[in-house]
Order: C-alpha cells, then sequence, then structure tokens
C-alpha cells in the first residue's frame, strides 16, 4: 500500500472515531472519573474508568475538542477495556513515545491507535492527541495515592 493511501486510510479511521465515537457518556457507578482539558486547543475530557480487582471494566468519556482529541479518547477507551491498569498504563508509554518519535514497543497490537502515528509531525496537536491518555494516568495515579 503506498504511502498516500495509507495516510488517506489512517484519516478515515481518525474521522471515523470522530463522527462515531465509541464508548461516549459516562459511568454512574465508575472507579474514578477524571476532568482535563488543553486551553491551547480547547479540547476538554471528561473520563470515567470502573476498575474492579486491577482490571478495567469499563471507560467511557465526554467532552469536546477536535477530530485528534476526540478520535483519540475513542480509541484509547476501547483498547483500555479488559486490561489490567498495569497493561493500560503501558499502552499509555506506548501511545506516548509513539507521539513524541520515539522508539516503541511495536510488537503490541495498537489497533486503530496506529492511525495516530502521524499526529507525531504535528507537535502543536501532540497534546490534543494525548488528552485522554494522561487524564486515564493521572486518574490511576489519584486512585493509587487514596
Amino acid at each position: 500500500m503506498s504511502f498516500n493511501n495509507l495516510d488517506q486510510l489512517y484519516r478515515q479511521v481518525i474521522m471515523d472515531h470522530y463522527k462515531n465515537p465509541r464508548n461516549k457518556g459516562s459511568i454512574e457507578d465508575g472507579s474514578f472519573t477524571v476532568d482535563m482539558n488543553n486551553p491551547t486547543c480547547g479540547d476538554r475530557i471528561h473520563l470515567t474508568l470502573k476498575v474492579e480487582d486491577g482490571i478495567v471494566q469499563d471507560a467511557k468519556f465526554d467532552g469536546e475538542g477536535c477530530s485528534i482529541s476526540m478520535a483519540s479518547a475513542s480509541m484509547m477507551t476501547q483498547i483500555v477495556k479488559g486490561k489490567e491498569i498495569e497493561e493500560a498504563l503501558k499502552l499509555s508509554k506506548i501511545f506516548s513515545d509513539m507521539m513524541q518519535g520515539n522508539d516503541y514497543d511495536d510488537d503490541v497490537d495498537l489497533g486503530d491507535i496506529e492511525a495516530l502515528q502521524g499526529v507525531a509531525k504535528f507537535p502543536a496537536r501532540i497534546k490534543c492527541a494525548t488528552l485522554a491518555w494522561k487524564a486515564m494516568e493521572k486518574g490511576v495515579q489519584e486512585e493509587e495515592q487514596e
């Protein structure tokens, strides 16, 4: 597949998650919720995770923002469901490394998240892509401190 075709496919995946977000909403009995925003772009997210026995049972988000931030939140909530918290945090580290153009563990199946690789070329948009992931990290950290 040529670079242009792959780039187009990635754009389609991002727009699909933006226009048809997965896991949009909130969880009434969530383990924790986190509100974060990206003042540079105006993105804001309300993330709720339900964690039982160290496993993410459910993940939902609400908010508003650019296509990259909302698509990333949709993708993130999809991939962390059913994962142990440690594995979800590992995925967050891999995603952060990918966004910063660093080497990362490419043996891990990132699914649709790979469509966001091109964001690394646009430093101003990296905060958009990582907002939901940072919210998850913050929530886990706050939960561990309690």
